[in-house]
């Protein structure tokens, strides 16, 4: 089992940054990729980025990229999410999730969920 436990959510002016964290413990964290998905009310959870199990690969969806950052440090057991230039849009429950070997942009292929903590955008 692994437990998946994400922060750093919160209110955020349209243009601002915000870093999420996700602590992982339970098993050896760098045996997991691991990916941030979102979930606007009313809608699907989606994909928002994912990282491999060393870092050396990262994936993001169209909507963030060049404005979100994946990193992992495989010796605090933690992941990130750096979000700059936020958008109103980007409001949504941002989840974090693990999976063993290798790394996925499918939502189905990850084991192992957080909570999720919640990102609010003001324009």
């Amino acid at each position: 089992q692994v437990q998946l436990v994400e922060s750093g959510g919160g209110l955020v002016q349209a243009g601002n940054s915000l870093r999420l964290s996700c602590a992982a413990s339970g098993r050896t964290f760098s045996n997991y990729a691991m990916g941030w998905f979102r979930q606007a009310p009313g809608k699907e959870r989606d994909f928002t980025a994912a990282i491999s199990r060393i870092g050396d690969s990262t994936y993001y969806s169209d909507s963030v990229k060049g404005r979100f950052t994946i990193s992992r440090d495989n010796a605090k057991n933690t992941l990130y999410l750096q979000m700059n230039s936020l958008k109103p849009e980007d409001t949504a429950v941002y989840y974090c999730a693990a999976r063993p070997t290798f790394v996925s942009r499918m939502r189905k292929d990850y084991n192992y969920w957080g909570q999720g903590t919640q990102v609010t955008v003001s324009s």
